[in-house]
């Protein structure tokens, strides 16, 4: 996964703080305001002071830490990536847990986490997803590059459902972790949409329901 760097662009105006890795440090705040803020609205909808208030940044600061608006969004595309491989590690990686309860398990947590906040907030990845249209051409390649991510880590997982007997040798777990995030982003679109966690269990109970009828018929 890509680091988050700080700028290397042309020296700035005044002096930002020395130490911008310290949690509380200005750059850290924007980063995690704006991820805060983008799992809920939409990037080209959220402007620049509302972040810079929302995070208690004085206005005219922005441009000490981003060369742009785009390449703050480039690096909140690359926190929350990081943020996210994290939290599938400590999901997928678990090996206390069974592996397909170990999905179970990040599914019971992210349901938990939309209804934390009235399913308000969805996932950024697929928020910005839904805005390429008007998005530069760089953050596809940037969102493509996270989903990839998060179905390799996702078909490790099955693999290991695989050598657990839990699953048919059969199946196919790249194929399968594919299909997993394309109905997992659908199920959190339309659980914001409504407010309500019904799409969420939904597509869990069927793909769990589809992976036990491959497995009786091979």
């Amino acid at each position: 996964m890509k680091a988050i760097l700080p700028s290397t662009g042309p020296r700035r105006r005044g002096r930002p703080p020395k130490d911008q890795s310290r949690p509380d440090a200005p750059r850290a705040r924007l980063l995690r305001t704006g991820v805060a803020i983008l799992t809920e609205k939409g990037f080209s909808a959220v402007g620049v002071e509302e972040i810079l208030e929302a995070a208690d940044v004085p206005k005219g600061s922005f441009y000490h830490y981003f060369d742009s608006k785009d390449a703050f969004g480039l690096e909140l595309i690359d926190a929350y990536a990081d943020y996210f491989a994290r939290k599938l590690d400590r999901w997928f990686d678990n090996t206390e847990r069974a592996p397909l309860d170990r999905l179970r398990d990040f599914i019971a947590d992210a349901r938990s986490g939309m209804a934390r906040y009235r399913y308000r907030r969805g996932c950024l990845v697929g928020n910005l997803g839904q805005e390429m249209g008007v998005l530069p051409e760089p953050f596809r390649k940037r969102l493509a590059a996270v989903f990839r991510d998060w179905e390799t880590r996702t078909s490790r997982c099955l693999r290991a459902a695989q050598e657990a007997g839990e699953i048919s040798t059969g199946i196919d777990c790249e194929g399968l972790a594919q299909f997993f995030w394309t109905g997992w982003e659908g199920a959190v679109l339309r659980a914001k949409l409504e407010r309500r966690p019904d799409a969420l269990d939904l597509f869990a109970d069927g793909f769990f329901a589809i992976v036990h009828a491959k497995c009786k018929g091979s």
